[in-house]
């Protein structure tokens, strides 16, 4: 029995991942034009995503990393947050944009831009390849969105469940005998 065993069905294709992708970088290369900005990858979940988006960035721009874990289910947040791993570089003063996989209900991303925030950037912005807009607890502007899906548990291109299925190229539903 292998992963795709696992899969309900296919979300977003691996072509579709790569067209929006493509045309995110240029949309954020032309923004932050002249800024020099910092993408600050969320571990585990986006390493694919801004590893691909940061390929498409034209303009010079820096990368770090933060691991954070929310405290929950195996499937919820609950929205507080630990940071398990910190920056390597300060962002006073900086042009900072957040990467992340999904936004689901917002409490953990709303945590994480209230911690940057007390840093004092010179400005502050998000990319989410994916949001949940229907599980919305708190609001969260993201400027650059992938796609917004529904309210589906979904897989695939670094997203995981209980430490699988990041390795395939595209978003998919997981059966959901396979995590409940």
């Amino acid at each position: 029995m292998g992963l795709l065993d696992d899969i309900d069905e296919v979300l977003i294709p691996e072509a579709t991942l790569h067209a929006r992708i493509r045309e995110l970088g240029a949309q954020i290369s032309s923004d932050y034009e002249g800024k020099d900005p910092l993408l600050i990858g969320i571990l585990t979940g986006a390493v694919l995503f801004i590893a691909d988006l940061l390929r498409q960035i034209t303009i010079p721009a820096h990368l770090d990393f933060m691991a954070i874990s929310s405290y929950g289910s195996a499937t919820e947040s609950s929205g507080v947050v630990r940071i398990l791993k910190d920056l390597n570089q300060t962002i006073e003063g900086r042009h900072v944009l957040v990467v992340d996989d999904i936004v689901d209900t917002g409490l953990t991303m709303d945590y994480l831009l209230e911690t940057l925030k007390a840093r004092y950037p010179a400005s502050l912005r998000v990319c989410a390849l994916l949001d949940k807009a229907s599980r919305r607890k708190r609001h969260v502007p993201i400027h650059y969105r992938g796609f917004e899906i529904p309210d589906k548990f979904v897989v695939g291109y670094g997203l995981d469940y209980g430490g699988t299925y990041r390795n395939l190229p595209f978003i998919c539903v997981l059966k959901p005998e396979v995590y409940r």
